[in-house]
């Protein structure tokens, strides 16, 4: 088995990606799925290789990644970010591109919780006067 270089997790929201950079057949294996059949959209495969485009490394490794919760768009960005920190960890001399970038800053947005009385996390039900 080939070289594992570097592995980093990346987070958002519900999402969580633990990725593995391996010396080997540039490509990418997502849950045993190629990147073309696990985000099936150009944007968000674009999204998912921006990282990479900026410090100019885009098919150079094997990427494996088990992603994990959420929906999509926090795939794709748990993805991204872990990537990142992947490829910091390979060249500590990328992160100032990277960060540069804001490929290293994990999105710490998350749902509101919903509120006992209310329809959602600040929805009110609605008034009736009679």
């Amino acid at each position: 088995m080939a070289e594992v270089l570097a592995r980093a997790t990346g987070r958002r929201k519900r999402s969580r990606a633990q990725v593995r950079i391996i010396e080997g057949e540039p490509g990418f294996n997502l849950n045993g799925k190629r990147l073309e059949e696990y985000f099936p959209t150009m944007a968000m495969r674009v999204r998912v290789l921006e990282p990479l485009r900026a410090v100019e490394m885009e098919g150079r490794y094997e990427i494996h990644a088990k992603l994990e919760g959420g929906g999509t768009t926090g795939q794709i960005d748990a993805l991204r970010l872990g990537i990142a920190r992947a490829l910091e960890v390979i060249d500590p001399d990328l992160r100032e591109v990277l960060k540069k970038g804001g490929f290293l800053t994990r999105d710490a947005r998350r749902v509101e919780p919903k509120k006992y009385g209310l329809r959602k996390a600040r929805r009110a039900p609605q008034y009736t006067k009679r």
